[in-house]
């Protein structure tokens, strides 16, 4: 099973013009923490795209391609890219540029976005949700097979014999559908024979095991190996050497970026009990080394992931708490994760 991060870039907005010295800080941080990310060993690093004054990126490639320069192994995704809202042919050239730029470790997470700042910010109406993503989904798999693109579609003007340059040093760009819990969209997924990733924020894990039997079986009616297909599970994640640390450190970002959130959707406060329970009950991974790694399994267990993405949040952690965190999940997790992970495969092959 591959291991992976998964960043935001929570940041307190600077006020005023210029001198943004808090982005600043936090895109230095994550530069950091995506190359002790790379040291330790662990597989993926993702960064999510959002184009609000509480995260920081808003273009994932250029982050992957600043992680480019200063990785060797890992590799470099987005978390999502928000298809929906910009223009396949652009995303498909800058994730080659960035494939170009790390030999080969680029990847492509698309989603329609559980934010939706970006669609007035591009002059994109909320009643075409669907149908854009749907149509930029389709051109952007149509680039990535092939150079010379022939394509016709409602929100974006005609392409004919159009050559994309440049190509990725990679076959092709894998391209990974983003799922936050909608059954057609991991139906979507299935059909098209696309790895996919699932976020899991709330409830049970086991309420999630249908849609992903609904993800395999739509391979399988549509002429896939579903037992092929690459599927990936994130949930927020926090490890320090010992449990009552770790919900220390940890619960006062979460609780803010909760409520921040909550409020702006109707959810109910975030508090300690609910905390609890989600820690407890729910996909929230958070505790010390052996209890995060309980819980991996436990996850890989019900679904049979190939791949796990502990999505950091770092609104009122330190610098030095999150890269410690990292340090021990690439040094201490991640091997008995792997290894424990890998007898399971072999029992389940048998």
């Amino acid at each position: 099973m591959e291991l992976g991060i998964s960043v935001f870039g929570e940041v307190s907005p600077d006020m005023g013009y210029g001198h943004a010295t808090n982005a600043h800080k936090k895109v230095q941080e994550m530069l950091e923490q995506v190359k002790l990310a790379d040291e330790v060993g662990l597989d993926v690093f993702a960064f999510g795209e959002h184009h609000r004054p509480d995260f920081v990126i808003t273009a994932p490639e250029i982050m992957m391609a600043g992680a480019a320069s200063i990785t060797k192994n890992i590799r470099l995704s987005s978390s999502v890219t928000v298809l929906s809202s910009t223009d396949p042919v652009r995303v498909f050239q800058n994730f080659a540029t960035v494939d170009l730029l790390s030999g080969g470790r680029a990847e492509i997470m698309a989603g329609r976005g559980s934010f939706t700042e970006s669609f007035p910010l591009f002059g994109y109406s909320m009643s075409d949700y669907d149908s854009l993503f749907a149509e930029k989904l389709d051109l952007l798999l149509k680039i990535n097979k092939q150079t010379v693109v022939t394509w016709k579609g409602l929100h974006r003007p005609s392409l004919k014999n159009q050559s994309i340059y440049p190509r990725p040093l990679q076959e092709s760009i894998p391209v990974w559908l983003a799922v936050g819990g909608t059954p057609s969209s991991a139906i979507r997924a299935g059909m098209l024979n696309l790895p996919m990733t699932l976020a899991l924020l709330g409830g049970s894990p086991s309420q999630y095991v249908p849609l992903i039997n609904n993800y395999r079986l739509a391979a399988e009616k549509a002429g896939h190996d579903s037992s092929a297909l690459q599927l990936g599970i994130l949930t927020q994640f926090y490890v320090a050497e010992d449990s009552q640390r770790a919900d220390d450190e940890f619960y006062p970002s979460y609780e803010q970026i909760m409520n921040q959130v909550g409020r702006e959707r109707g959810w109910a406060p975030m508090n300690k009990s609910s905390f609890e329970y989600l820690r407890n009950n729910g996909p929230l991974i958070v505790g010390n080394e052996q209890q995060v790694i309980d819980k991996i399994m436990h996850l890989h267990e019900l679904f049979g992931n190939t791949r796990y993405m502990a999505q950091l949040i770092t609104g009122r952690s330190t610098h030095e708490q999150i890269m410690k965190a990292i340090e021990l999940y690439g040094t201490k997790v991640a091997p008995t994760i792997r290894k424990e992970s890998k007898s399971i495969n072999t029992i389940f092959k048998k």
